[in-house]
């Protein structure tokens, strides 16, 4: 410390450094995720899942993913989004944006795919759970929620 300074004058204002697993784990996390470079596909498709839960109050389409949706999923390492938790989901989305703004084409295809995929299983999950369906679900779908309403707002 300098001589003569006051040792508490930063007492409590510092904030201390989480490690990425405390990071991840916070459902406000997806939306500081959604801060910076969000592909402008990733934007078109939240605006239009926001959209339709504003007009109907639900998101309309209640079809589950396919097995060809599954197999894109389980190709890259993504779980369903009901068994993900939400350091997972928060990862992915780090994941997507970082594919969907690389310079490689095929790269942000695989990811806008993904995504869209991703939007498709929270339209079930938010029609069956908002339905009763009383299933032991992960959390990671409301941080993928929070992340699709902050990014299309």
């Amino acid at each position: 410390m300098f001589k003569n300074s006051n040792p508490n004058c930063f007492s409590g204002t510092a904030k201390k450094s989480l490690n990425s697993s405390d990071y991840y784990a916070n459902i406000n996390t997806a939306i500081a995720l959604g801060r910076t470079h969000v592909p402008l596909k990733h934007k078109q498709l939240a605006s239009n899942y926001v959209l339709i839960k504003k007009i109907f109050g639900y998101c309309a389409a209640s079809i589950p993913i396919t097995n060809a949706d599954k197999a894109v999923l389980a190709r890259h390492g993504f779980m369903p989004l009901e068994n993900t938790s939400i350091a997972q989901v928060n990862r992915q989305i780090e994941q997507l944006k970082n594919w969907s703004n690389s310079g490689d084409i095929l790269l942000a295809a695989y990811a806008n795919e993904l995504f869209e995929i991703r939007i498709k299983e929270l339209k079930y999950l938010r029609v069956t759970v908002s339905s009763g369906r009383s299933v032991e679900f992960q959390d990671g779908y409301r941080a993928f929620e929070k992340y699709i309403e902050y990014i299309a707002g």
